[in-house]
């Protein structure tokens, strides 16, 4: 029996920490996003595709093999052998082989090798949205807990006042008006409650969507949260530049335009091949070949016009690509700048209302409720102090709710993950 009751127990401890009661911290989900996302199996995919194709660039162009007829005449009767007079005409068999530049294709494999790189910095920048995008859901989750938190307190309060004042109403020692607005706030306050668990379902729905799992698998999250500070930080182009993928993916563009250009360049350059004819004679003719040097002229005037004009149109497309990169990074500075300037507002806001107005006002309404229950206070007076402790308390956790989304958005922008 006692054996019994030790398995279940056991087994209920194990459901309690692998099962329900799992809790997951921002960095544990963050590195499932960065391994088990679609998106990474997509990125990955394409980035081997174009690997694979690279394998090829230095590939040759086929060789050409023909067979035919060669200098035969219609009237078969010519093709055979008459007296001292040997047939006409000869079966070919010819081949024929382009030989490659060598500089064409070192700049070609240098091309299509580089290509993937581009892809390479897409993920990261993707990746980032991702991470940021489970930051804010994951902060909002405790900021909604934080809330719970009040509004279960608040369901205490006023319970004490709604019963507290039906007793003194039995005695007439209470005025029914207070009664009711107590009433309707707690109802106000379990709305609230099925609001906000609402809320944090839809938040652990979204995070498991996230990191790549079923929506529905349940867990909750650690509480603990930082506000950093960003006062050091210089928002410069040495920082976005050395941090953000999408600019660096601007970059492996550019290199990818300059390599472009110089598969354009080399396409001009001369390319050289060999035909083989093999003849073999009909009515006695001898064998015959013919062997030729080809060389095939890409630079002449009236066939290089194509290359030269995407050589032009690669050199304008890295000008606007960089004028891109440019207008990002003071965007991204003009941001990050003004973002940091309204978190430090928000500290300093939070700072006031944990250090004084909270304090002062729970020390109020604690006032109130000794007054009440000495019966030297009434019961509108208490629920108004109530009230106004409530509201500064929800203003907190919005002050909060702000000042964590504009960390996100800053770590979104300089991309710190």
């Amino acid at each position: 029996m006692l054996k019994n009751k030790l398995i279940l127990t056991f087994f209920g401890l194990t459901g309690f920490v692998y099962g329900n009661g799992q809790i997951l911290k921002l960095d544990t989900i963050i590195d499932s996003i960065k391994t088990k996302h679609p998106v990474v199996k997509m990125y990955d995919h394409e980035i081997r595709s174009m690997d694979e194709a690279a394998k090829g660039a230095r590939s040759w162009m086929p060789p050409q093999i023909g067979i035919g007829q060669f200098m035969t005449p219609y009237d078969v009767r010519l093709w055979h052998r008459e007296g001292d007079m040997p047939g006409m005409g000869s079966v070919m068999i010819s081949g024929e082989q382009m030989l490659p530049n060598r500089k064409k294709l070192d700049a070609d494999e240098r091309y299509m090798k580089a290509m993937s790189s581009v892809e390479k910095e897409k993920k990261n920048a993707t990746l980032n949205e991702l991470v940021n995008d489970a930051k804010q859901f994951y902060y909002d989750w405790i900021i909604l807990k934080k809330k719970l938190l009040i509004l279960e307190e608040n369901e205490k309060i006023l319970d004490f006042m709604i019963k507290n004042a039906e007793i003194r109403y039995k005695n007439g020692l209470e005025k029914i008006s207070a009664y009711y607005k107590a009433k309707a706030a707690l109802g106000e306050v379990k709305n609230m409650q099925l609001m906000f668990e609402s809320d944090i379902k839809e938040k652990r729905i979204r995070i498991n969507s996230l990191m790549g799992r079923n929506a529905m698998t349940d867990f909750d999250i650690d509480t603990t949260y930082f506000l950093n500070s960003y006062e050091a930080l210089v928002f410069d182009s040495t920082l976005f530049y050395t941090n953000r993928s999408d600019l660096k993916s601007l970059d492996r563009e550019i290199d990818l335009t300059v390599l472009k250009q110089e598969t354009e360049r080399t396409a001009l350059k001369p390319q050289f091949g060999i035909r083989y004819d093999n003849m073999i004679g009909f009515g006695g003719q001898p064998l015959q070949y013919t062997i030729m040097g080809m060389v095939r002229i890409p630079m002449a005037k009236w066939s290089s016009k194509m290359n030269k004009a995407n050589i032009e149109s690669l050199k304008w497309k890295s000008n606007a690509i960089q004028s891109q990169k440019e207008m990002m990074v003071n965007e991204y500075s003009g941001m990050a700048y003004g973002m940091r300037n309204e978190l430090g507002l928000k500290k300093k806001q939070l700072k006031l209302f944990e250090s004084q107005i909270i304090p002062a006002l729970r020390n109020n309404y604690r006032t109130m409720q000794l007054g009440y229950e000495q019966n030297t206070e009434e019961l509108f007076m208490l629920y108004d102090a109530w009230e106004i402790l409530n509201m500064k308390q929800l203003e907190l956790l919005e002050l909060l709710s702000q000042a964590l989304k504009l960390q996100v958005t800053i770590e979104r922008i300089i991309e710190k993950n």
